[in-house]
């Protein structure tokens, strides 16, 4: 099933939008809601596969909103005015639904939602190909992202961060990460263990790459904090303390 958010200010846009997604077989309405602000606190506890959103809403509009999302989910727009449509598909929306629309219409953006929806996952399951198990002096790992396999030197992993299935790969001159479907315990367990860490369950960290720790937070940058988890602590303390110079 794909977890889906129907988000929209007009209560009837958002009543037949939640009425159409509750009428396709493959969807489960996880959540409606009447702005991008209370849509964004849903997805920061859920997992969100996709989001049929309206455009023009108060505060933040349903654009601005997706621009702002590191990862966004599968997007599709609803809105009443056709001249957002070349934006939309420059944030790579999946389609944009302009308002009065019927069921045949909602259908067809639902079909592609599910056909980009099965698309990731079918390319990006792990394989024996993936993870190459290579030599021990090796420095590269095989993963699947997208649409094709990419190449990655270990040592430009920066850190990495769980996302319910997914894992999100940060690398050094890379402005996005990497999205894969593969588990922090066997990623955890091809790195090197002298030069990452978990250190949260939800978090693995080049440990190179640190540039401050601050009582329960690494800091990998300007902008980039990582909390320290309560059952990680004990093993990085132990790890400052072998790094540790001065009283």
């Amino acid at each position: 099933m794909i977890r889906v958010l129907a988000i929209d200010d007009e209560p009837l846009a958002l009543q037949q939008l939640a009425t159409y997604i509750r009428k396709i077989s493959f969807l489960e309405l996880a959540g409606v809601c009447p702005s991008a602000t209370e849509a964004q606190r849903v997805m920061e506890r859920e997992v969100i596969d996709a989001i049929f959103i309206d455009i023009n809403m108060p505060d933040l509009n349903g654009m601005d909103f997706v621009k702002s999302l590191r990862v966004p989910p599968l997007v599709v727009f609803t809105t009443a005015y056709s001249e957002y449509a070349v934006e939309g598909f420059r944030v790579d929306a999946v389609d944009y639904l302009l308002k009065p629309f019927g069921l045949q219409d909602f259908q067809h953006a639902a079909q592609k939602v599910k056909e980009i929806y099965e698309a990731r996952h079918a390319t990006t399951q792990p394989t024996a190909e993936t993870l190459t198990e290579g030599a021990a002096d090796d420095d590269t790992l095989f993963l699947k992202t997208d649409y094709k396999t990419v190449r990655i030197s270990i040592s430009d992993i920066r850190y990495v961060e769980a996302m319910s299935e997914y894992l999100k790969i940060f690398l050094d001159g890379q402005p996005k990460p990497l999205i894969v479907l593969l588990s922090m315990k066997k990623l955890e367990e091809r790195l090197p263990q002298g030069s990452f860490m978990r250190i949260h369950r939800s978090y693995i960290v080049n440990l190179t790459k640190i540039s401050e720790v601050n009582k329960n937070r690494v800091i990998m940058d300007s902008d980039t904090y990582l909390p320290i988890g309560d059952n990680y602590k004990e093993a990085f303390q132990a790890y400052l303390g072998k790094k540790f110079l001065g009283k």
